[in-house]
């Protein structure tokens, strides 16, 4: 009931906040790949070599739909990388970070990700395998997303804000890399790209031995790698170290592939290396070192300001920390005093419909006897008129045998007849006491129906004052 309950609050949350529900489901062993979520790779190959015991795959989903395709590292609490593809420009900034509860609970019946606090008491050892919002709350880290929520629009956008699609970044860092993976992609791939739906994007982060809370690791290493498997199709990757937030350098995906993992692969097909299309490689090139001269302007326009800012900084972050503090604790308060209003919701229905269910009850039982009662009247009128036709037939029986016995016996026949009138006039008095005595009982049926309706009523109201108006002390 507890569990139902929390359930409960956090659908009428959801309900309240945004329309859709995110699901990010784990893929099991028995399955291909990452099952529905395999159309985010190129061919519906996923990349190869990745085939650690504590690699989880996840098929991140919302609305029931999937999104993007998540491999996620329980041993270092981030995800190894994110494939999804390009959809537009998101409209709308909207947060709200989940988790999932799968990955420390296999066993527990949540299908979907839910948020933190609404499954603390629930999901057992909740946080042992993935990073939780409290990992975050006061590192001077943030939530960095690999696949970045400005690349996604409405739902794929809301399926983004998931912990298993977060590494800690710096939050300058964080911004450097959702603009640089932005512009290159809206400005470098996709133009050169013959067909939107035929890009497909990995992100990824390399983990350290830097770790937040003692648990998260820092990444050392932020990747893109990219392939459009079409006609003219190419392949690049591009890669930013953590300790320069300026970095971006382009490398060809083998050369990637070299940094991560002995033996991984990450792309199949027409986007090997060995089918680029010189063309729109130089293009895309171009197009980079267009994005990296324009970087590199802003940054030397704001070399001035450089230090002030790193003041500003260092002063403003105690303050900022601080405010998220506050944050949280207000969004927590807010759960709880939703929690109350469900507990007070619920109480008041239930007794609403305990006491209508009581009063249904009463209801049916007295109208089931008032209408045994007014059955029985019409069988209590018949029997009154067969005593009268009874009577009838006494009369007629008693004018046949005195005919009779005036056609057999002529002597008596003086005495009968004169004897008739008082069997005559003694036979109505019976039979004025055998209507009465019919009309009688009817009167006495319905009186005793009344009755026992205005007892009904009665017993009715009785139950109602007792279970609805407190009782008084015993001086009043």
């Amino acid at each position: 009931r507890e569990r139902t309950m929390k359930t409960s609050v956090l659908f009428l949350l959801c309900l309240s906040v945004f329309p859709g529900f995110s699901q990010g489901r784990v893929v099991g062993e028995d399955e291909t790949g990452f099952a529905e979520c395999n159309v985010f790779f190129s061919g519906q190959v996923p990349p190869e070599g990745f085939s650690e015991p504590f690699h989880v795959k996840i098929c991140q989903q919302y609305n029931k739909k999937p999104r993007f395709a998540t491999l996620y590292s329980t041993k270092d609490k981030i995800p190894l990388y994110s494939a999804f593809k390009y959809t537009k420009p998101a409209q709308s900034e909207e947060e709200d970070w989940l988790v999932e509860p799968q990955i420390d609970d296999p066993e527990n019946d949540l299908q979907e990700m839910v948020h933190e606090a609404d499954v603390a008491g629930s999901v057992a050892n909740l946080g042992a395998n993935q990073a939780l919002t409290s990992d975050y709350v006061g590192s001077g880290y943030e939530r960095g997303l690999l696949n970045p929520s400005l690349l996604n629009e409405k739902d794929f956008q809301m399926a983004t804000y998931t912990l298993t699609n977060a590494v800690p970044l710096s939050p300058s860092l964080s911004k450097s890399w959702h603009r640089d993976v932005g512009r290159v992609v809206e400005q470098a791939l996709v133009p050169h790209c013959s067909k939107k739906d035929h890009l497909y994007l990995l992100a990824g982060a390399i983990p350290s031995n830097v770790l937040v809370n003692g648990k998260v690791s820092v990444p050392e290493t932020l990747w893109l790698a990219a392939c459009c498997d079409g006609p003219g199709g190419w392949s690049l990757a591009l890669v930013k170290k953590v300790k320069d937030k300026n970095s971006l350098a382009d490398l060809a995906v083998g050369e990637l592939e070299q940094q991560l993992p002995a033996g991984v692969q990450l792309f199949k097909g027409s986007c090997r290396e060995d089918n680029q299309e010189q063309d729109k490689m130089e293009a895309i090139m171009q197009a980079l070192a267009l994005i990296r001269s324009g970087e590199q302007e802003g940054t030397s326009d704001n070399q001035d300001g450089g230090f002030v800012r790193k003041v500003a900084g260092i002063i403003a972050t105690p303050f900022i920390k601080l405010l998220e503090l506050l944050i949280y604790v207000f969004v927590e308060l807010v759960k709880f005093v939703f929690r109350c209003l469900w507990l007070v919701v619920k109480w008041v229905v239930s007794t609403l419909l305990n006491g209508a269910y009581s009063l249904w009850n009463g209801v049916v039982f007295y109208l089931k006897e008032i209408s045994m009662v007014l059955i029985s009247i019409p069988c209590d009128m018949g029997k009154v008129i067969i005593n009268i036709m009874q009577g009838l037939l006494e009369i007629i029986q008693d004018v046949a045998f005195l005919t009779y016995k005036i056609l057999s016996i002529p002597v008596g026949f003086v005495l009968h007849l004169t004897a008739f009138p008082y069997y005559t006039i003694c036979a109505i008095p019976s039979l004025l006491k055998d209507i009465a005595t019919g009309v009688g009982g009817t009167f006495s049926l319905v009186i005793d129906a009344m009755g026992t309706l205005l007892h009904g009523f009665y017993y009715l109201a009785a139950y109602i004052v007792k279970r609805f108006v407190p009782k008084g002390s015993s001086d009043d």
